[in-house]
């Protein structure tokens, strides 16, 4: 198949929605990033990367690390991660708190915000230092030294972190959390600020399309662990938007309010794709469409 020509086909296809939705307003350094902005890559599993419009050009990755941040949890860790945190979509926005009360401090699943919270706090206690080791990890997989937090969006996450602060500190009185609360935000904050390009996103994310093989051909988790993975991103991986977006799209996914969003195509490949404009539900309205174009022109899906 040629990837190349596929991707710039759906450039074209796009190009008139590019610049809908609007960017993350609440997080001060991401409101001003140009709307405008596009770029998609594709990895297939041998590293062969291709790349249309912005896809060398580093934005926020924002909630897309917690998917690595989970497969380091998992890796190091073993499967005791999931008594305290579940599997399932919340039908809540990503930072809500309404079910924590009556769920007793058990989130609903990795990737809403209360979730990735344990899921960081639990890499933190495995490695007293969660951030430096995501971002050593995502430097080795996705082959660029280069990458790093950008300071002014950990500093902007921190200053309007309270609903986070919210969360974590509801969960730590039901004993879900183990390290400082502040601590504890300050690496979540630093994890969400890494800056990535599509390539980039592309590139490290192949270890969900290889089975859990790394680039280096180690294994980073068994193939069960994988398609655990690869199944909750599918169920819960686009905030509460997951049902549509597996309906439209069809294969495991996971947004960040950055504006970028990973996919996978296991056994094939993986798609990274950014445009700043988001939805009312926090994922990006042009990538959104650029996966569901991807899909249909390929016939590449999960189903």
């Amino acid at each position: 198949m040629n990837y190349q020509s596929v991707l710039e086909r759906i450039a074209q296809d796009v190009t008139q929605q590019v610049g809908s939705g609007r960017p993350a307003e609440y997080i001060p350094a991401l409101a001003s990033v140009d709307r405008h902005r596009f770029g998609m890559a594709l990895a297939d599993v041998d590293g062969k990367v291709y790349g249309v419009g912005d896809w060398q050009r580093p934005f926020s990755a924002q909630s897309i690390t917690k998917v690595f941040t989970l497969a380091l949890a998992l890796a190091q860790g073993g499967d005791s991660l999931w008594e305290r945190v579940g599997r399932e979509p919340s039908g809540n926005p990503f930072n809500s708190l309404v079910q924590l009360e009556y769920e007793n401090g058990i989130p609903r699943n990795p990737f809403i915000n209360a979730g990735a919270l344990v899921v960081t706090d639990r890499l933190q206690t495995l490695t007293g230092d969660a951030s430096s080791e995501l971002l050593e990890f995502l430097r080795q997989e996705s082959g660029n030294p280069e990458l790093a937090f950008d300071a002014e969006v950990a500093e902007s996450e921190s200053a309007f972190g309270d609903r986070n602060a919210a969360l974590a500190h509801f969960m730590a009185s039901y004993g879900n959390i183990t390290n400082p609360v502040p601590t504890l935000l300050e690496h979540y904050f630093w994890q969400c600020a890494i800056e990535m390009s599509c390539a980039d996103l592309a590139l490290a994310a192949r270890f969900l399309a290889r089975h859990g093989l790394r680039a280096d051909g180690s294994r980073l988790l068994t193939r069960s662990e994988a398609k655990q993975i690869n199944a909750v991103m599918l169920t819960c991986g686009t905030y509460d938007a997951a049902g549509e977006f597996a309906y439209r799209v069809g294969l495991p996914g996971k947004s960040g309010v950055g504006g970028g969003i990973v996919a996978v195509v296991p056994g094939r490949c993986t798609l990274s794709v950014w445009s700043p404009g988001l939805d009312e539900r926090g994922n990006s309205v042009v990538g959104v469409a650029a996966l569901d174009r991807f899909t249909t022109l390929t016939g590449l899906s999960v189903f």
